[in-house]
């Protein structure tokens, strides 16, 4: 069988994005007479870290030339839009539920999409809290202010914690520059599913996913700028002193 590289998306932190998968080993006997089931082998090129193993059935139609038919399955991990991995390590241990919802979502079942997402964001609302809290922290928040954010995660319902902390969401977190991105989950979490038509909820699941990603996106960010600067200012400060402790008294 021919086994050209195939183009996907890799999400290993080194990659976070498309690469090229190059086949490396098969679990397919072919027979003449009847169809073969069995698994095609990929692995990333770059990091060599995420494999791709797809199902086919392969039948052969002639010896010479050789040609046949082949039919894939299915795939693992299943088929489906790339989730930035920063959004995996914000929602922690719900990353099945997530994309349980994400599958659900591009197959057009908004309840379910809906139902998923919500689930995932209550469960995971402490840590979101406690992300946002580390940006504040990073950006020079008051001690108050943290123990807005403190007080906010051990809070159960949804609303109050998001207006104990209101004040205190970084700028750099808003969305539009204007918008509390937990405040605009919480809008979206009201939506009863019930109460509304499948392509609704379709639309309001959306909607979360959307924001859920972009606010992972702009923390990931936020930590990332301020370490890097912090870093920098290190190495300006030690460079500094070494030009002090070097210069020659005046004579």
């Amino acid at each position: 069988m021919q086994t050209p590289n195939v183009f996907l998306y890799c999400e290993f932190e080194a990659c976070d994005g498309y690469r090229f998968f190059e086949y490396f080993s098969a679990d397919t006997y072919v027979d003449h007479e009847k169809w073969s089931f069995g698994f095609l082998h990929y692995r990333c090129r770059n990091c060599r870290q995420k494999t791709k193993t797809y199902a086919i059935a392969v039948k052969p139609t002639s010896i010479t030339p050789p040609t046949g038919n082949a039919e894939k399955f299915g795939e693992m991990p299943p088929f489906g839009p790339n989730t930035p991995a920063r959004v995996i390590t914000l929602i922690g241990g719900d990353r099945e539920l997530f994309l349980q919802g994400r599958r659900a979502e591009n197959h057009g079942l908004g309840i379910g999409a809906f139902a998923y997402y919500r689930r995932v964001v209550e469960n995971q609302k402490t840590r979101i809290i406690e992300q946002i809290a580390k940006v504040a922290a990073k950006r020079g928040a008051k001690p108050e202010t943290l123990k807005e954010f403190e007080a906010a995660a051990k809070e159960t319902q949804f609303s109050k914690a998001i207006d104990q902390m209101k004040h205190g969401i970084p700028d750099v977190l808003l969305i539009n520059g204007q918008h509390n991105p937990l405040t605009l989950l919480h809008t979206a979490l009201s939506e009863g599913m019930h109460a509304n038509t499948d392509a609704h909820c379709l639309e309001i699941a959306q909607d979360i996913r959307l924001v859920l990603t972009e606010l992972a996106e702009r923390i990931s960010l936020a930590l990332k700028q301020e370490d890097e600067l912090t870093k920098s200012v290190s190495r300006l400060l030690k460079l500094k002193s070494e030009k002090t402790s070097t210069k020659q008294p005046a004579e």
